[in-house]
C-alpha cells in the first residue's frame, strides 16, 4: 500500500525525522541511512508498561547502593575474575580507585532496564527483566523521533484515532538533564562534557539527539576516542582532568563496555586515567560493574535484595517480580545442578556471559556444546544461566535496509531510561525518564 500510493513514504518519513545511522564500509565511505524500524508501534499491555515504569527508580536507587558496597563487588564477582580477562581489567581499575581515593563526590547515573512479557499458559503476560544496561545506554536520541514517525504512517494509513493515541516520548530530553545535573554540580561554566565513543559510529546520531539537548542548555560537548585521550589527555595537580586543554566536567561512555573497545594497554590506562580524575564518570568503573550478569544473577538469590533495601519489603516485592530465573554456574553443588539442569533441557534456558552489546547470548543446543566443554572447569563460571522468556509474537512491517516490506512475526523488548545522580550521600535526582520499545 505504502509503495504504491507513495514511492516509499515509510522510508521518507524516517528520514524526514531523522532516525538515522551511518554505514561504514572499510573506512573508505559513509552512507546515512535509516535505523531499522517498525512500521506500526507495537502494543504493550497498559499494566505490565506501567509497571515497567513505576520500578525504574527503584533499579535507579538499587545500581546506586550496589556500586557503593565493595564488598558486595567483591564477592559477588570473584569467580568471574578469576576466568573472565575483561572483568578482571575493570575490577583491577575499580581496585586501584578504591586503594587511591575516590577524586569525585558526584556520582552520575543513566540506566537502560530492557524487559520483555512472559506468556503465561492462561494468556496473560508478567514483566520479566532482560537485564539492566548501565553503562552506554543506547536509542535514547533515536527513540525520541519514532513517535512522530509512527503518527504520521498511521495518519497516512488513515489511522487517525490510533495516531492520537500514540505517547510523548522524549529520552534524549532525559538522559541530557541528567547530564546536566552533574555538569552543574561540578561547578564550571567552562567545562565540557566528554562523549567518549568509538571509531566508526554507526549509531551517532543517536548521540547527536543528547549533544543537541546540552547545547540548547549552553552545555558545551566535545567527543573523543580514546586514543584521543591518549593522546592530549592529563591531570592537573587537582586531578581535573584536561583533553585537548578543555576542562572535562563529565566523562559520558559511549564506548569501553566490550572488550575489542580496549584496543592496545594504553586504552586501558586511560580508562584509570579517567576514572582517577575530578570530572564527573558516567558510569564510574563500580556503576559499570554493577551492570554485570554475574551481578545480576546475585541479586536473584533470597535475601540479597533486602541486603540494599532493609525496612522495604514493598520496593524488595515490585522489583524481585521483575526477575526471570537465574542461577549460578561457580564450581560447587549449586553450579553442578545448574550444569545438569541446562543439559537436561536447553530450550528451557539462555546461557549469558559477561559480555554487552548484544549478540553474545547462547540458546538450545549450543548451551550444550558450551557447557559440554566447560562443565568440569572454572571457565563455566565466566556465565550465568537465565530462564528463557517466551515472549508473544506481533505482526508488524519491519523495514530494514535494502530488504523488501513484508509482514514479519516480531518479538519485542521494552526498554525504560532512569537517570540519578548522588552527591556525597545526598540523591538530588533520581527520575525515570521515557521508554523504547
Amino acid at each position: 500500500r505504502f509503495d504504491r500510493g507513495g514511492k516509499g513514504i515509510e522510508k521518507k518519513t524516517v528520514l524526514l525525522y531523522c532516525c538515522q545511522i551511518y554505514i561504514v564500509h572499510r573506512f573508505i565511505f559513509q552512507l546515512v541511512t535509516y535505523a531499522p524500524f517498525t512500521l506500526f508501534p507495537s502494543p504493550v499491555p497498559k499494566a505490565v508498561f506501567h509497571q515497567a515504569l513505576a520500578v525504574q527508580t527503584h533499579f535507579n536507587l538499587l545500581v546506586d547502593k550496589i556500586s557503593q558496597d565493595s564488598g558486595f563487588l567483591e564477592e559477588a564477582l570473584a569467580s568471574t575474575i578469576a576466568v573472565d580477562d575483561f572483568t578482571r581489567r575493570l575490577f583491577d581499575i575499580y581496585r586501584s580507585v578504591l586503594k587511591e581515593g575516590r577524586s569525585q563526590s558526584i556520582v552520575l547515573g543513566l540506566n537502560r532496564s530492557d524487559y520483555m512479557l512472559d506468556q503465561r499458559e492462561d494468556g496473560t503476560s508478567s514483566l520479566k527483566q532482560i537485564e539492566i544496561n548501565t553503562i552506554a545506554a543506547s536509542f535514547g536520541g533515536l527513540a525520541s523521533r519514532t513517535p512522530d514517525v509512527h503518527r504520521h504512517i498511521l495518519q497516512v494509513a488513515g489511522r487517525l484515532e490510533d495516531s492520537q493515541r500514540i505517547l510523548d516520548n522524549n529520552p534524549a530530553a532525559g538522559l541530557a538533564k541528567g547530564l546536566a545535573k552533574a555538569w552543574k554540580l561540578y561547578g564550571s561554566e567552562r567545562a565540557v562534557v566528554m562523549f567518549l565513543v568509538e571509531e566508526g559510529q554507526r549509531n551517532i546520531f543517536d548521540h547527536r539527539y543528547v549533544e543537541n539537548e546540552l547545547w540548547k542548555r549552553k552545555i558545551p560537548t566535545i567527543r573523543r576516542r580514546f586514543q584521543d585521550v591518549c593522546k592530549t589527555g592529563s591531570l592537573d595537580q587537582d586531578k581535573r582532568l584536561f583533553v585537548d586543554g578543555q576542562e572535562v566536567a563529565v566523562v559520558y561512555f559511549r564506548d569501553g563496555y566490550m572488550p575489542q573497545n580496549y584496543i592496545s594497554e594504553q586504552s586501558w590506562d586511560v580508562r584509570l586515567l579517567m576514572e582517577r580524575s575530578l570530572a564527573v564518570k558516567c558510569p564510574d568503573i563500580s556503576t559499570h560493574l554493577a551492570g554485570t550478569k554475574k551481578v545480576q544473577q546475585e541479586l536473584a538469590r533470597p535475601g540479597v535484595l533486602e541486603r540494599f533495601f532493609p525496612d522495604q519489603p514493598q520496593v524488595v516485592e515490585q522489583i524481585r517480580a521483575t526477575f526471570a530465573g537465574l542461577y549460578t554456574l561457580d564450581m560447587g553443588p549449586e553450579g553442578d545442578k545448574t550444569v545438569a539442569m541446562a543439559l537436561a533441557t536447553p530450550d528451557n534456558f539462555v546461557l549469558k556471559p559477561q559480555r554487552e552489546g548484544g549478540g553474545n547470548n547462547i540458546y538450545g543446543s549450543e548451551i550444550c556444546q558450551v557447557l559440554e566443554g566447560v562443565k568440569e572447569s572454572t571457565e563455566r563460571t565466566a556465565y550465568i544461566l537465565m530462564d528463557l522468556i517466551h515472549p508473544s509474537p506481533v505482526h508488524n512491517y519491519l523495514l530494514r535496509r535494502d530488504a523488501s516490506l513484508q509482514v514479519s512475526k516480531c518479538l519485542s523488548e521494552l526498554g525504560v531510561f532512569g537517570a540519578y545522580v548522588r552527591y556525597t550521600i545526598i540523591i538530588v535526582m533520581n527520575k525515570m525518564y521515557a521508554f523504547t520499545v
